[in-house]
């Protein structure tokens, strides 16, 4: 990739941990405060917030080139007044620059001046001229020392945005092996929410259910969980949730529950199954299926929730587990739109915005269409790599090419870095994503539409499961062409 020269006072974007980027400034940093061993980093002070924290080189950006897709992805109220503070910053540089160059101007001409009036007394003139040369020296020597340099101006009043505070010093390490349920900051990414009295039920913890009850706990929501794996539901006992033994208990116990598991069969056996979530049904309750899954199987679990005088929404999310994480996902519903506002404050708190698509059946051909697009993309750019490799090209400078081109995204930067990287931990699984290209394969050939594109991408992930990838991440269909 292009290298980046950063230094002290320049803007950019900074990444802490799990949390979205966020604008800063890199400054120096305390005299008292070392700089992690081993690790290439700069120590910034982000806007609109007390933090300081060192950052690894790798999770900064600078912030004009990045600024217009950083606030595409971002929301929030504290997100926007950071913005507003960074440009303020800037608007404040540029008065000053303008007030600078403009008393620079005031002083050439006064001394354009001083010299045509001198010139009849030229011995006189000579002697005030040298007097005023030494005093204009002492003047510019004087305004540039370091005593005043490191001075503020005079409108940055203490307390403001950029104000150095070790008072309250964080220090943020990216643990990228940790267990950890911590999830996005709601006032930093969803601007201020009020939770929902209503009792919130949880069913299915994996890479996208953990991210989304994190941050439903985090904004205050009341949750019970369940997962078939008991174990992983300790973290968030942790955090103030309550466990069910079953999915029965837990919907009799909820106003609403949502459902995230891996696949159509996993989704209908939570609610056809023995203690699953029909037993619980009653009228009034509410199940919210967010799992992607078929047209069809989402059509069957409407029907027997809704015949038990259920409420019943369809919301599968488009994103990843970092995004998941993140507070960032997209839902896409369908189906009880009175339910989907009820869900307003878990949304929220989940994703960084929702669209309502209407009838049962909606939201899970769109996810389908989505999956499509994405899963055919990624094997089309580990196409491109290999094919770059074997005629002699550099992958990284093809990259570079990429991310410097229209097709730059977000998306684009995570997996190709995981390609170059050899790393391949899910994100989101190879397994899932080879299942939704399969179930969008068989949606077209139900309305008799060709999806060739697809159909091609799917025999490349099927050869990436057959060399054990399934549960990497979706990326590692990379290693499908160089077996």
């Amino acid at each position: 990739m292009a290298t980046v020269h950063l230094r002290i006072g320049d803007l950019v974007w900074g990444k802490l941990g799990r949390y979205p980027p966020w604008p800063g400034k890199i400054v120096s940093p305390p005299k008292d405060l070392k700089k992690p061993s081993g690790k290439k980093c700069f120590f910034v002070k982000f806007f609109g917030t007390e933090d300081h924290a060192w950052i690894k080189v790798e999770q900064l950006k600078p912030y004009h080139p990045h600024k217009e897709d950083m606030i595409k992805i971002n929301k929030g109220k504290r997100f926007q007044q950071a913005v507003d503070a960074v440009e303020e910053f800037l608007k404040k540089a540029r008065g000053r620059e303008q007030a600078s160059n403009n008393s620079a101007e005031e002083n050439s001409k006064s001394n354009s001046d001083a010299k045509t009036k001198s010139s009849s007394a030229e011995a006189r003139g000579r002697k005030n001229s040298t007097s005023t040369l030494k005093s204009s020296q002492a003047g510019e020597s004087d305004d540039l020392s370091p005593k005043k340099r490191g001075r503020p101006p005079k409108d940055e009043k203490p307390g403001s945005s950029l104000e150095p505070i070790s008072k309250r010093l964080k220090i943020f390490e990216e643990d990228t092996g940790s267990t950890s349920i911590q999830a996005a900051d709601s006032t930093a990414v969803n601007g201020s929410i009020t939770p929902t009295d209503k009792r919130i039920g949880f069913l299915g913890l994996g890479l996208m259910g953990s991210g989304i009850v994190a941050n439903l706990l985090k904004m205050g929501h009341i949750v019970m969980v369940w997962n078939r794996t008991a174990e992983k539901c300790d973290l968030f006992i942790q955090e103030g949730a309550r466990l069910g033994r079953t999915p029965a208990e837990v919907v009799s116990m909820c106003d609403v529950t949502f459902s995230c598991v891996s696949d159509p069969k996993a989704a209908k056996d939570l609610v056809l199954g023995p203690s699953g979530v029909l037993q619980g049904i009653r009228p009034g309750k509410c199940y919210v299926e967010m799992s992607t899954v078929d047209p069809d199987t989402v059509a069957e679990l409407s029907q027997v929730i809704t015949s038990r005088g259920g409420r019943f929404l369809e919301a599968p999310v488009s994103g990843s587990q970092q995004l998941s994480n993140d507070g960032m996902l997209v839902i896409l519903a369908a189906g009880d739109r009175s339910l989907y506002e009820d869900c307003s404050s878990c949304f929220q708190a989940m994703g960084k915005t929702s669209f309502f698509l209407g009838e049962v059946g909606n939201a899970a051909k769109m996810m389908l269409i989505l999956n499509m697009v994405h899963g055919s993309f990624m094997a089309t750019i580990a196409e491109g790599l290999t094919l770059a490799q074997v005629t002699g090209q550099s992958q990284t400078t093809f990259l570079d090419i990429l991310s410097h081109g229209q097709m730059a995204s977000t998306f684009l930067d995570q997996k190709c870095q995981n390609v170059l990287q050899g790393n391949f931990k899910p994100d989101y699984y190879l397994k899932h994503i080879q299942k939704d290209l399969r179930l969008a394969i068989a949606m077209g050939d139900s309305v008799n539409h060709p999806t060739p594109m697809a159909a091609a991408a799917n025999e490349v992930y099927k050869r990436a499961k057959a060399l054990d990838q399934s549960d990497n991440d979706m990326s590692a269909v990379y290693r499908a062409y160089i077996h």
